[in-house]
C-alpha cells in the first residue's frame, strides 16, 4: 500500500502536465466553433459557429486543393525518403569501411547549414529547370536528410549479420536481401522516419512560399498564413483551418505512435 501511494505525486504530476500538453489542442478545437470576438475573449466552451465558419472557409480559401498539395507533397516525400535513407543507412552499416564514416561525418556537419543559406540557389536551379510551381520541387530537396540516414545507420549496427551471410549462401541478391529481410525486420524503423518526414513536409512552410508561387498549389501552411494576411483576421475561421491542417498529422502519429517509440529506442541503442 505505501509503494501505491509513493507514485501518487509521479502520477498526479503527469496528469497536470498532459492537461497543460492537450489545452492548445482543446482551445483550437473550441475556438473553431466560435466567432472571432468569443476566440479573442478566449471562450473556452463550444459554440454554434462551427458552420459558419466551414462556409467562410470554403468561400474565402480552396481548401480542398491546399489539402491535395500537401497530402501530395507529404506522401511523396515520405515513400521517397524511406527509400534512399534506408538504403544509404543500410550501405553504410552493411559494407562499412573507415571511408564512409568520413563521409558520414561530411554529411552530419551538413545538418548544420541552415536551410536559407542553400534556398537561392536551389530556387535558381529549379527556375532554370522550368519547376517553379512544380510540386516535384518541393519534394526533391527532401528526399534525402542527414538525420534519417543516421536514423537508419544507428538501426542497422543491431541488424545481425548471420543473416546476410545466410540469405548470400543462398544465392540471394543485395536488392532482394535489403527488400526481402531488412526491410521487414525494420518496421519500426521505418514507422518512426515515416512520421518525422510526414510530419515535417506537411507543416514545411518556407520552400513551398519560395517555389509554389500561384495560390491554386498552395499548401495548408500557405493557406493558413494567408487567412491570417489581411487587415481583418476571422480568428475562427483561422482556428478552423489550422485544425483542419493537424488532423492528418495527428491521424499518423496516433496510427504509429507504438512503432514510432520503439524505432526511436532501437535507433538510440
Amino acid at each position: 500500500m505505501i509503494n501505491k501511494l509513493r507514485g501518487v505525486p509521479a502520477y498526479l504530476f503527469l496528469g497536470i502536465w498532459t492537461l497543460f500538453s492537450l489545452f492548445p489542442l482543446y482551445f483550437m478545437a473550441v475556438s473553431a466553433t466560435n466567432t472571432s470576438q468569443d476566440v479573442l475573449a478566449s471562450r473556452l466552451l463550444p459554440g454554434g459557429e462551427l458552420f459558419a465558419n466551414i462556409a467562410k472557409l470554403l468561400d474565402a480559401q480552396n481548401v480542398g486543393a491546399a489539402m491535395t498539395s500537401s497530402f501530395l507533397i507529404a506522401a511523396g516525400t515520405t515513400v521517397l525518403a524511406l527509400i534512399i535513407c534506408s538504403i544509404a543507412g543500410y550501405g553504410f552499416e552493411v559494407y562499412h569501411s573507415k571511408g564512409k564514416d568520413v563521409l558520414m561525418g561530411v554529411l552530419l556537419l551538413a545538418m548544420m547549414i541552415p536551410f536559407a543559406a542553400t534556398m537561392i540557389p536551389l530556387f535558381q536551379v529549379f527556375a532554370k529547370l522550368g519547376l517553379v510551381n512544380s510540386l516535384f520541387a518541393v519534394i526533391v530537396p527532401a528526399i534525402s536528410t542527414p538525420l534519417l540516414i543516421l536514423l537508419f545507420r544507428q538501426s542497422s549496427r543491431a541488424f545481425p549479420t548471420e543473416i546476410l551471410e545466410a540469405a548470400r549462401v543462398d544465392g540471394l541478391s543485395e536488392f532482394s536481401i535489403y527488400a526481402r529481410i531488412y526491410v521487414p525486420t525494420m518496421r519500426a524503423t521505418f514507422a518512426a522516419a515515416g512520421v518525422i518526414t510526414f510530419m515535417t513536409a506537411w507543416n514545411n512552410y518556407l520552400w513551398p512560399r519560395v517555389i509554389l508561387i500561384k495560390n491554386e498549389v498552395q499548401t495548408m501552411p500557405m493557406l493558413i498564413v494567408n487567412l491570417s494576411a489581411g487587415y481583418v483576421t476571422d480568428y475562427g475561421v483561422l482556428m478552423l483551418a489550422v485544425l483542419l491542417a493537424s488532423l492528418p498529422t495527428v491521424v499518423v502519429f496516433l496510427l504509429l505512435q507504438r512503432q514510432f517509440a520503439e524505432g526511436i529506442t532501437g535507433a538510440i541503442k
